[in-house]
């Protein structure tokens, strides 16, 4: 098995002064994370993350600029680069697909043309500047479709319905990577892993799609324990595909940074989320609670034949000017409620607060 990290904010962090820790000394964390044995990075792609003045969504303010960047460090430093196509101008998850603000507008044909053009393009780019992308998501969890409305699944009927929009969708995708990266292996990525009846309707769906890995997020906290997760991950062997772990985080503190953080400003995993969750029991978010998470978590992974696991965002510690999101970014996904701009996921870093190195660090290892 093969071990990855998400670092797609990594510049917007050592851009704003983040520095790391081992004890006392200072550290390059790629460098000792690469030492643990950690080949594959990944890396997401927005289409355009700034608005119309130009001032950027932050969350790393992931444009083709950025991953291209990052994937430079990246080789240069022994890791492989799996690219995290979000087909939109920020993040894309399980309860939004924001159509990119250029393509706002088109009908199913339209995007169609859009996603293939798009995804040919990038990939030229990398290759001019000598990115040998490895894998390619087609897509960031999207359990429920893409480029909402036009690829949006219908949550209404059983079993959901408009997956042939989705599927042109997708395929444009596909087709661009087969003909400009053919090396490149596929990954149709979703969310809700613990749920074998919708991996089940969403796979079998999509038999006549040409890709190579089913991808999987694992958050204990929204997608249950390991004996739930892991018997999904047996359940999907029947497709014939590769399996990775392209997401998975937990937590090592339940304590904010922001001392007295009160209103809209709080953390995505707090004691709201947790408070009677019975994996916590067993995996009490602290750092000792964290490191056996990765310490039993790894052995399952390889015992069930999961291909790569990968730590999403392990280096995103807070900072002055780190934050998940601007305003700007919050308007254009229709944000009926403008939250706090900070970095909501500081609690899930193999890093404290403090950019002091975690117990988990060590056992996130091959």
């Amino acid at each position: 098995m093969k071990l990855g990290i998400d670092v797609s904010t990594y510049f917007e962090e050592i851009d704003r002064g983040a520095t790391y820790y081992d004890g006392k000394n200072e550290v390059q964390p790629l460098d000792m994370l690469r030492a643990n044995g950690v080949e594959y990075m990944r890396i997401r792609v927005w289409v355009d993350p700034y608005d119309k003045d130009g001032n950027p969504y932050l969350g790393g303010t992931c444009d083709l600029k950025n991953f291209i960047r990052l994937a430079t460090l990246a080789q240069e430093k022994g890791y492989s680069v799996m690219l995290d196509i979000h087909y939109s101008d920020f993040w894309c998850d399980p309860g939004k697909q924001t159509i990119p603000k250029a393509w706002f507008g088109l009908d199913l044909v339209g995007l169609e043309k859009k996603v293939y053009e798009y995804t040919k393009s990038i990939l030229a780019t990398a290759e001019q500047n000598g990115i040998d992308i490895k894998f390619i998501q087609v897509g960031n969890e999207i359990t429920n479709g893409m480029l909402w409305p036009v690829g949006k699944l219908d949550e209404d009927v059983k079993p959901r319905s408009n997956y042939d929009s989705l599927k042109r969708l997708i395929n444009a995708g596909v087709k661009a990577c087969r003909e400009v990266k053919p090396s490149a292996a596929l990954v149709l990525h979703l969310e809700r892993s613990y749920d074998q009846d919708l991996y089940n309707e969403f796979f079998g769906q999509m038999t006549d799609i040409d890709y190579d890995i089913i991808g999987f997020s694992y958050y204990p906290y929204w997608h249950g324990t390991f004996e739930q997760f892991f018997a999904n991950i047996d359940n999907c062997k029947k497709f014939g595909k590769r399996l990775m772990i392209v997401e998975v985080g937990y937590g090592f503190t339940l304590e904010d940074y922001i001392k007295n953080a009160h209103g809209g400003a709080h953390l995505v995993i707090d004691a709201s989320v947790v408070d009677g969750l019975g994996f916590v029991k067993d995996y009490p978010l602290t750092p000792e609670g964290q490191a056996k998470f990765v310490r039993d978590l790894l052995p399952l992974a390889i015992s069930h034949g999961v291909e790569a696991v990968f730590w999403w965002e392990p280096l995103w510690i807070p900072g002055e000017g780190i934050c998940w999101s601007s305003e700007e970014a919050q308007r254009y996904t229709g944000a009926t409620e403008i939250k706090s701009t900070r970095n909501e996921w500081a609690n899930q870093c193999l890093f404290d607060y403090e950019g002091k190195k975690l117990p988990a660090f060590d056992e996130f290892k091959i």
